[in-house]
């Protein structure tokens, strides 16, 4: 959550560490009213731990618990009304569909309490297992290898990207991975290469959840169960519906589609939000007759597993066929020269749109250009797909959860050359 979010929730008191009070008044200056800060020692801190404790209120299943800010990858975040409820059936979910818990599990908090991670603390409390935040404060695949061998029993979530660093740092090490049980990864996509890699190199302690704030890390899972035996037939899949939510691919008017065509995800259940806060026509706009419209696209096969295309904003028109960035993606991350790629669009007078990808090249690659990519791209996939314009960057974009920022790559598209 970011400042003006906490005044758009109506946050009536900001409590801070004091090694990060320093920043806090540049980022409070000007946003709105003044918010009173709480940092352990000062005097309002004192008052406030030798205060009376006050009744616990009683509270109704859907009552709001938890203003959940999105993201905000592909614009302003909103705040996600999560009730009692939904928190409930997602925790429920997580122990029937992602993982029992053992109350000698270790969580381990090194992706952002304000997302993922955050929401997943619920089973692990529960359990009452034990909680640690890396002392770094942040993710370091050096510093959790270390932990794993020294705690051991670690169970974390992270973003895809981060699991792959993870994975590096094993591989790199040759450290036992049996210090870390429970892998959960979600929040973006996990290539083909990364999932055989970690596979290979860690063993089956991976599972893949798809989620959203709005249905609070709660739509598909993939366990360990499922993806470590037949990982080379659902690689690509994100799962089957979790046991309490109902989960269709649906055309533009809402009709279901048959197995295999592509379409927009649905999902309803419990855990699916109330809204958006102070945003009716948002609302309005993704909650139709009880169903919560994701904007992923994607398919489902006979057996109910779900494989996910790209986002319905993300999808490139181009002559009037339908390219989805990922599978460029996936592409290009299959050439050994090739460490980060993002794919957008790019308006086109004669195409309509164009497809342009942000590529990060290996440390150690030599002589990568367009030229090598462009004959890679065209010996693999239909030419159409392939991407008119390459951009070499050091690094993608990428929010404080590791996703990449395509509407910052599209920005960029009017100040980077064309290679």
């Amino acid at each position: 959550m970011t400042w003006p979010d906490a005044y758009d929730a109506g946050a009536r008191l900001a409590c801070v560490s004091r090694d990060l009070a320093d920043g806090l008044g540049a980022c409070l200056a000007g946003e709105g009213p003044e918010l009173p800060v709480l940092m352990p020692g000062d005097s309002l801190y004192i008052y406030a731990v030798s205060a009376l404790a006050i009744p616990v209120q009683e509270r109704a299943p859907d009552d709001l618990a938890w203003l959940f800010y999105t993201s905000g990858t592909t614009g302003k975040p909103k705040g996600v009304m999560l009730s009692h409820r939904n928190l409930l059936a997602m925790t429920s979910c997580f122990f029937m569909d992602v993982d029992p818990v053992a109350e000698e599990d270790v969580a381990v908090y090194a992706a952002p309490l304000s997302h993922g991670a955050g929401l997943y603390s619920f089973p692990y409390v529960l359990r009452a297992c034990r909680h640690v935040i890396p002392e770094s404060g942040r993710f370091e695949p050096d510093e959790l290898i270390a932990l794993a061998g020294r705690i051991g029993l670690l169970a974390m979530f992270a973003a895809p990207n981060m699991m792959k660093r993870l994975v590096a740092g094993v591989k790199h090490a040759g450290t036992d991975p049996s210090g870390f049980r429970t892998l959960i990864y979600g929040g973006g996509p996990m290539y083909a290469e990364d999932i055989i890699e970690a596979l290979e190199v860690m063993g089956p302690r991976f599972v893949q959840i798809y989620g959203q704030g709005e249905s609070p890390m709660t739509i598909t899972a993939l366990s360990r169960a499922v993806l470590a035996p037949t990982w080379a037939s659902r690689i690509a899949s994100v799962g089957v519906a979790q046991s309490l939510v109902e989960v269709r691919i649906v055309d533009a008017e809402g009709r279901p589609l048959a197995n295999g065509e592509v379409g927009e995800v649905v999902v309803r259940g419990e855990t699916v939000m109330s809204g958006y806060w102070r945003l009716p026509e948002a609302s309005a706009a993704v909650l139709r007759d009880g169903w919560l419209w994701t904007g992923d696209m994607g398919t489902m096969d006979s057996h109910g597993f779900v494989t996910l295309k790209d986002r319905s904003k993300d999808v490139i028109i181009s002559g009037g066929s339908n390219i989805y960035p990922r599978e460029v993606e996936e592409l290009l991350l299959s050439h050994p020269a090739v460490r980060e790629v993002s794919v957008v669009g790019r308006r086109d007078p004669e195409w309509g749109e164009v497809v342009v990808a942000f590529v990060v090249a290996e440390s150690d690659a030599t002589g990568l250009g367009a030229d090598e990519l462009d004959r890679y791209c065209l010996e693999r996939i239909s030419r159409f797909k392939r991407p008119k314009d390459y951009r070499f960057v050091d690094e993608l974009p990428k929010n404080n959860y590791g996703k990449v920022l395509k509407t910052a790559l599209r920005n960029l598209l009017d100040d980077a050359p064309a290679l």
